[in-house]
């Protein structure tokens, strides 16, 4: 499953994603990543889930986060759900395009390796593309 939280800055996203990560290492029986743009919540989060700071492995495009996150699965088996903060911060280019190339891509690993995603947007939802509305969260 993909879900994509959208939204201005400055309307929870990033609280309410925390919470649903802190949530879900409770309620898992595998692991749950957190991949942020930098550290400022790192402590906000439970001390089981992975914490992972892209600051230092700049992404360009939709493609290398998709091989970055294939990175972390290569190490983990065990991941149940990866919950991204800041989308439009770790992609440095992404437009609509490339949204929904990079849900389709991650539908096909959560099916094939049964992991959820969620990802927190700073993007008007109402300017995203239909095609990819069936994963947007309010």
């Amino acid at each position: 499953m993909v879900q994509i939280l959208a939204g201005e800055k400055g309307e929870g996203k990033t609280k309410r994603l925390i919470e649903m990560a802190n949530t879900a290492i409770k309620e898992s029986d595998g692991h749950v990543v957190y991949i942020d743009d930098d550290n400022r919540h790192i402590y906000d989060l439970h001390y089981d889930i992975r914490f992972v700071e892209v600051k230092e492995f700049p992404i360009a495009n939709y493609r290398e986060l998709v091989g970055f996150i294939y990175g972390i699965l290569s190490q983990d088996s065990d991941i149940e759900k990866i919950f991204i903060d800041g989308l439009y911060k770790i992609v440095n280019k992404l437009n609509n395009e490339d949204i929904i190339k990079l849900v389709a891509k991650l539908k096909e690993m959560s099916d094939k390796y049964n992991i959820n995603f969620v990802i927190s947007a700073n993007v008007n939802p109402a300017t995203l593309p239909a095609e990819i509305s069936d994963v947007l969260i309010s």
